[in-house]
């Protein structure tokens, strides 16, 4: 009888966003990945889940992914974890549920934590359609890629460092231009979590004059929609 492969959100600031089936899963599970050992063992012990764990990240996944399947295939339950929020965003997890549903493996993702839902409801601009388009190439594409989206109507949301910021918010305002409005929320769910709006040359100038630290959000007001009658008066 196959095992089950469970994908388990795990919380991007406080531990206490924990769901009480991450637990139960994360206990009942005959193995445990993890993106880095070292980070989930910190939140494991929280919960007193003893329970063997083994590294399964960017740089190993394609190596493990057919030996992790064939684990689950003699019969064990095996949980994947991310250092914070939703495996699979942003993060590993793509290559090993698509290896196991392309093997009939049933595949389990808990609802839980991430970062980018919170961040996009905090900021102020319309959530009902939006597009997330994670961590921006840092070179090759990266501006082919936002002179695509400078049309978009839908809200947007990026990932980015916070070394990287100040330059990515720089690019925006060249891109979208310095009145479209944004939001940068920062260090989600943790005790200094901050959200910074305005429009793009206004939270660009907060975080030239006050340098960002953790982990950093960017939600961005898609481009307004011409209204069909003006639309019809270009065309005329």
């Amino acid at each position: 009888m196959k095992g089950k492969l469970y994908i388990v959100p795990t919380p991007v600031g406080n531990l206490d966003d924990m769901t009480f089936r991450a637990v139960e899963v994360l206990k009942e599970a005959d193995l445990i990945l993890a993106e880095d050992t070292r980070t989930s063992a910190v939140l494991l012990d929280r919960y007193d889940i003893r329970k063997p764990l083994q590294p399964h990240h960017k740089f190993n996944e394609h190596q493990s992914v057919e030996r992790i399947k064939e684990i689950i295939l003699s019969g064990r339950n095996v949980a994947l974890v991310s250092d914070a929020g939703t495996p699979g965003i942003s993060d590993p997890g793509f290559l090993l549920v698509r290896t196991c549903a392309a093997e009939g493996i049933e595949v389990q993702t808990l609802p839980g934590a991430t970062a980018c839902i919170p961040a996009l409801v905090s900021s102020g601009l319309p959530c009902d359609r939006f597009c997330f388009e994670g961590f921006l190439p840092q070179k090759k594409g990266r501006q082919t890629l936002l002179q695509a989206l400078a049309a978009e109507h839908r809200t947007m949301v990026f990932y980015e460092s916070p070394l990287r910021l100040v330059k990515t918010l720089e690019q925006f305002v060249e891109v979208f231009g310095e009145n479209r409005q944004a939001s940068v929320a920062r260090e989600i769910s943790k005790m200094h979590e901050e959200h910074v709006r305005g429009s793009l040359a206004e939270v660009l100038e907060h975080f030239r004059a006050s340098a960002p630290k953790g982990e950093i959000v960017i939600v961005v007001a898609g481009a307004p929609e011409v209204k069909e009658e003006h639309r019809n008066k270009y065309k005329g």
